[in-house]
């Protein structure tokens, strides 16, 4: 059962995978820092000094009985979503670039001459045909 597994483990397709996933997981990490460090502190002064990635819509209010809060208040976290959704158009769009990227190479691949394979069935067939016809 070990050498099963450790068959499956190694093959190069599920180590590909593997790297695959690390691979983009750092990526990822690196365009939510991105995304949450540099760019929505930028854009906060354009949009008049929002800030989207702490915006809050309050859904419930606090339920509040002799200045105590009995139930606290639900919120919805816009923010969170919109830094989220920009981190995916931002990953979405290079995996597109590297995917087109690496289509094409794969056409110029595909599109390089091949080495001539010499001749072809019919041309050694008459040239059989040929010899054949010489020596009777």
């Amino acid at each position: 059962m070990f050498n099963e597994f450790k068959e499956f483990a190694m093959k190069g397709n599920l180590v590909d995978m593997a790297v695959g996933f690390v691979m983009g997981a750092a990526f990822a990490a690196v365009v939510t820092a991105f995304i949450q460090g540099i760019f929505m502190p930028l854009i906060s002064p354009v949009l008049g000094g929002i800030d989207l990635a702490s915006w809050k819509y309050e859904v419930t209010p606090a339920v509040l009985e002799g200045g105590e809060v009995v139930t606290e208040a639900v919120f919805a976290d816009i923010g969170a979503f919109v830094t989220a959704l920009i981190s995916f158009i931002i990953v979405a769009f290079v995996m597109f670039m590297i995917i087109k990227g690496m289509n094409n190479a794969m056409k110029e691949e595909e599109e390089a001459p091949a080495e001539d394979p010499g001749p072809s069935q019919e041309d050694l067939l008459t040239e059989i045909r040929d010899l054949l016809a010489k020596q009777s």
